[in-house]
């Protein structure tokens, strides 16, 4: 199968509970590189950077998604390939997820119902409270981060985050859709300014 099918499967595979179109928020980027911007050319691999907490299914979504944009800015992707050579670059990808509340919790809505009955015109008088306001959803804070390495002499020739936040539940929540939408503003107009903190929307 070819690598840009491969990363395709991974990110449907994920993006099934998002459903069709949904509103993403705006996400925040700040990229760092040293020198003269870096060329998009070369083999690239895809690895876990040391201490990222997970390595399940959510790690593989946003490795794919890293991927994916690695090779439509250039590089060639030979993550998994068997090769003679090893690669000229390293992608060490990491994520993670937070969740925060959203703010106080409202308080409940009271539903009064009153009435009078019996024959002699008493009155019965009944309260009832009901919270419908129900729990706040938590806020999720999906952050990606990247950095690649020159695997000649493991230097850092460049490094980037991008984070974005959204309301738990919503589909903008969910791992497939945060991972496309986080990589492809990290590498949007690959290198970017060094040190310069955007919103891509």
């Amino acid at each position: 199968m070819r690598k840009t099918a491969y990363w395709a499967a991974i990110l449907a595979g994920s993006t099934v509970l998002g459903g069709c179109a949904t509103a993403i928020p705006p996400v925040e980027v700040t990229r760092f590189h040293a020198g003269p911007p870096v060329a998009s050319t070369g083999g690239i691999v895809v690895e876990e950077a040391q201490g990222n907490p997970d390595v399940s299914m959510e790690f593989r979504t946003y490795a794919a998604a890293v991927g994916q944009e690695l090779q439509r800015i250039g590089f060639v992707d030979e993550t998994g390939k068997q090769t003679l050579r090893a690669s000229d670059y390293v992608a060490l990808v990491s994520f993670r997820r937070s969740f925060r509340p959203s703010g106080p919790r409202q308080s409940p809505v009271s539903v009064g119902v009153g009435g009078s009955t019996g024959s002699y015109g008493s009155g019965l008088g009944v309260g009832i409270g009901i919270n419908l306001s129900g729990k706040p959803k938590d806020i999720v804070t999906s952050e990606l981060s990247v950095q690649i390495r020159r695997r000649a002499n493991n230097a850092a020739i460049w490094e980037g985050r991008a984070l974005t936040e959204a309301k738990e539940g919503t589909p903008a929540s969910q791992p497939g859709i945060a991972a496309g939408k986080l990589a492809s503003a990290l590498f949007r107009d690959y290198p970017g300014l060094s040190g310069q903190t955007i919103t891509v929307k």
